[in-house]
């Protein structure tokens, strides 16, 4: 498996030529980018063919891969939403990620579906996020770009066989699931949803959280909460997965570059650099 890193784990005005050098200098084969609102740092909305070709130079001059490109976009346009105009507004995001992804090379896009509130019930969320996506299949489709469901606090797709027919509902090879391993611990076991999703999960966030604390507080450095990660080791293998670990973490408050090294060195024994992990 490659080691990776989430762009959000750099201080936010970090240059990408910084954010790649730091991540090189930490051993990690991959970055995940994010796509930014306008005058945001790397790939945005308003980010043209030119701007991605230069980015990917910058990122091959650091040997960094390119993987896949993530989002925060839709929490404020999501795909669930009541009114028609801002679902229209989240399918272009998606629909922009997905030609970013394809310019560079990436072969998945992290979309999170939508979010259940007081406004939004479980069931029209479920029907219209599943309705904007699979008008954006022929699109991922026509570039080879997944589109990768992400499991997050968003009151929807809270069990793994749920999260299995959702996405076998969209009929489509380019839908999958951008599993995070942390964002499970609230209400399920990463290595049962791991086993049960099998091939459909195309990415892996990597965080850990401690579910004593029970809210965005609780997650904590790798190997400090209570993910298994042997036993999440052992789920990935068993189902074949062999692509990125991306560490989906903040920046430390005294020194923001240190959480970059720390984290390496901790998805090495995560992926099986030593058997202090004991399985």
């Amino acid at each position: 498996m490659l080691k990776g890193i989430n762009q959000w784990g750099y201080p936010e005005n970090t240059s990408l030529d910084d954010l790649f050098r730091h991540a090189s200098l930490a051993g990690y084969d991959a970055v995940e980018l994010n796509l930014n609102p306008s005058g945001g740092i790397g790939l945005t909305m308003n980010s043209t063919a030119d701007d991605a070709q230069d980015i990917l130079s910058l990122a091959d001059r650091h040997g960094i891969r390119l993987r896949s490109l993530s989002t925060s976009l839709l929490w404020k346009t999501p795909l669930s939403s009541p009114d028609p105009a801002v679902r229209v507004q989240g399918a272009a995001v998606v629909a922009k990620q997905i030609e970013l992804a394809s310019l560079i090379g990436m072969d998945t896009v992290l979309v999170v579906p939508g979010a259940v509130t007081p406004e939004v019930s479980y069931e029209d969320c479920y029907r219209r996020s599943q309705d904007e996506i699979r008008k954006l299949l022929p699109l991922a489709e026509q570039h080879g770009v997944y589109i990768g469901i992400e499991n997050v606090w968003n009151k929807f797709l809270l069990s793994p066989l749920e999260m299995k027919r959702y996405i076998d509902e969209l009929e489509s090879p380019m839908a999958g699931v951008y599993f995070d391993v942390g964002n499970i611990l609230l209400y399920g076991y990463p290595e049962q949803w791991i086993r049960l999703l099998g091939k459909r999960i195309k990415k892996v966030h990597v965080k850990d959280f401690n579910p004593h604390v029970g809210n965005g507080s609780g997650f904590v450095p790798l190997l400090a909460g209570g993910v298994d990660w042997a036993e999440v080791r052992r789920a990935l293998t068993e189902t074949g997965y062999s692509d990125t670990l991306t560490a989906e973490l903040s920046p430390y408050a005294a020194d923001p570059y240190q959480m970059t090294y720390d984290a390496s060195r901790q998805l090495d024994l995560i992926i099986g650099g030593s058997n202090h992990i004991q399985e």
